[in-house]
């Protein structure tokens, strides 16, 4: 675990397609509490949605951030959509991407990250935890 595990993290996610569904790619980067880059990756993803693609970028740096002891994160993306689904503001319809803001919401796979605050502002950062584990 990193000396700033403690502090608050940043998680800057992305991800996209041409066409929808289409060719697509996921990112993210990962800074530690004094601002520095820890970890960047980018992944093609092959034929996928807009959102598949959204939520496979958070996912991916949710997991970065666990793999790392982080406790406490801040999560940017621009996804207006995956933010009103993570702060359960909108549901999910489609069945194919039903099980994605579950995982996203517990860090991957394992990990939980309740949301203390989330904007659906673009480029909004959302406020949580990932370092706790999930009770259900």
């Amino acid at each position: 675990m990193s000396e700033h595990a403690s502090g608050e993290w940043t998680l800057r996610c992305d991800g996209g397609a041409r066409g929808n569904p289409g060719p697509g790619a996921l990112a993210y980067v990962l800074f530690d509490p004094a601002g520095l880059e820890v970890e960047a990756r980018g992944a093609y993803l092959g034929s996928v949605t807009n959102n598949t693609a959204e939520y496979r970028g958070l996912i991916a740096g949710l997991e970065a951030a666990k793999r790392r002891g982080v406790e406490r994160l801040r999560v940017c993306l621009d996804s207006e959509l995956v933010v009103r689904q993570m702060t359960g503001e909108y549901r999910v319809k489609h069945a194919g991407t039903q099980a994605a803001p579950r995982r996203g919401a517990r860090g991957g796979s394992g990990a939980s990250w309740p949301c203390a605050s989330g904007s659906a502002a673009r480029r909004e950062c959302a406020r949580g935890s990932v370092g706790e584990r999930d009770a259900g």
